[in-house]
């Protein structure tokens, strides 16, 4: 939002969400920065109500406002047909930015472009609905040039500016379809990665699974290569997405570069080129890790976590790796046991059912079945013979 921008910049802060970029902070937060900012201002004044903050905002702004020569925006869409900007607002900020100054001066990227005002209107309802589930935003401001001579308000002069920052390098490219993203936030909403570490984990004011996307073409995939790393591949992002960008696959072919180009720490490289030569080989594989598996148990002990271990760092610098259990799935199979699952479809490591038990009972079961299908036959068959040697009397 508008207010969330201003916030945000008292504190020198990225936007922690492209359409509510101040969402991680709290009510207490924003007090203290008003007060440690807005000093001309009574220090015993009342900011305990969210409404509070947004009136002295208001005075604030209102004020810049008026004194501002040149009001500077962003663009949601520009309008080929008409030499339309256009931006999208809950607040009005935008308004008075647009008509109080001299100036107008529009910064845009060169994907905002549209060709005709019915594309524009299609999109402004599918971004209003993917962003904040409105039937469309408050405000959509289109601005046409400057005021004319019969206008009685509006700058007198207009400029865009449009800029590239390596977009035009992604056109043609398998990251092309990236630039159809209308920043509505949809992904980010959805993303759980985004969900566990916040926005600004990304370092960019592109984060959750577009800015993991866009970023590395925008800053190159040597300076942003850990951000298409950062995923799950749920694929929630391309399922919500009102564009039908393709966010996972394009974050693979980002890994791929990253990994074609030896942009990955020559230890990683190393343990993957490990892992994919013992993968080939089954019985390698199955091998080394029915050894290994015991060892890293007895290591982890009581606790049954790692603090630190071995070409783990970069893990548990973070955070405790947990140990496992000692067999892997397979070696459970064998032996006749199965892991229990919640109805949650949770493994519960400490309870198993004996496959011998289940087996078992699906005999019983198909035995009752047989049993059912038996009977059910036999009643059949003396029914018709029944029905055989009455219609013999009858005819005699």
């Amino acid at each position: 939002t508008d207010l969330g921008e201003y916030i945000i910049q008292l504190r020198g802060e990225h936007p922690s969400h492209i359409i509510a970029p101040a969402v991680h902070l709290t009510r207490e937060q924003v007090e203290a920065d008003f007060r440690r900012v807005h000093t001309h201002l009574d220090p015993l004044r009342n900011l305990t109500e969210p409404v509070t903050l947004l009136s002295e905002a208001r005075t604030i702004l209102r004020q810049k406002y008026a004194e501002a020569d040149i009001g500077v925006t962003g663009a949601n869409f520009l309008i080929a047909e008409t030499g339309s900007s256009v931006i999208v607002t809950n607040e009005g900020n935008g308004d008075l930015t647009q008509l109080l100054g001299k100036c107008h001066v529009v910064f845009a990227s060169i994907e905002k472009m549209v060709p005709t005002l019915e594309d524009t209107a299609q999109i402004l309802r599918v971004l209003a609905r993917s962003a904040t589930g409105q039937e469309s935003t408050v405000y959509a401001t289109f601005s046409t040039g400057p005021k004319r001579a019969a206008d009685v308000d509006g700058p007198e002069e207009y400029h865009v500016i449009l800029l590239d920052n390596g977009r035009s390098a992604m056109l043609g490219t398998e990251f092309e379809d990236m630039l159809r993203c209308i920043r509505c936030g949809a992904c980010m909403n959805h993303c759980p990665v985004y969900h566990a570490v916040g926005g600004h984990t990304y370092g960019s004011v592109y984060p959750g699974p577009m800015g993991a996307v866009l970023t590395p073409g925008l800053s190159g995939i040597d300076k942003a290569g850990n951000l298409p790393n950062a995923s799950t591949f749920c694929g929630r992002c391309e399922a919500v997405c009102p564009m039908h960008i393709p966010l996972p696959k394009m974050m693979r072919h980002w890994r791929e570069k990253e990994f074609e180009q030896h942009l990955q720490p020559k230890v990683a490289r190393s343990g993957l080129g490990v892992w994919a030569f013992t993968a080939r080989r089954p019985a390698l594989y199955r091998t080394l890790v029915s050894f290994g598996m015991p060892i890293l148990s007895a290591m982890a002990g009581a606790k049954r976590r790692f603090a630190a271990l071995p070409l783990a760092g970069g893990w548990t610098k973070w955070r405790d790796l947990p140990a496992p259990e000692g067999r892997t799935f397979l070696q459970q199979v064998r032996q006749g046991e199965r892991p229990a699952v919640s109805a949650r479809g949770t493994v519960l490591p400490k309870a198993r059912l004996p496959i011998a038990a289940a087996k078992a009972a699906a005999a019983r079961a198909a035995a009752a079945e047989a049993l059912d299908a038996a009977t059910t036959a036999a009643k059949a068959a003396a029914t018709a013979a029944a029905a055989a040697t009455s219609g013999t009397g009858a005819s005699a």
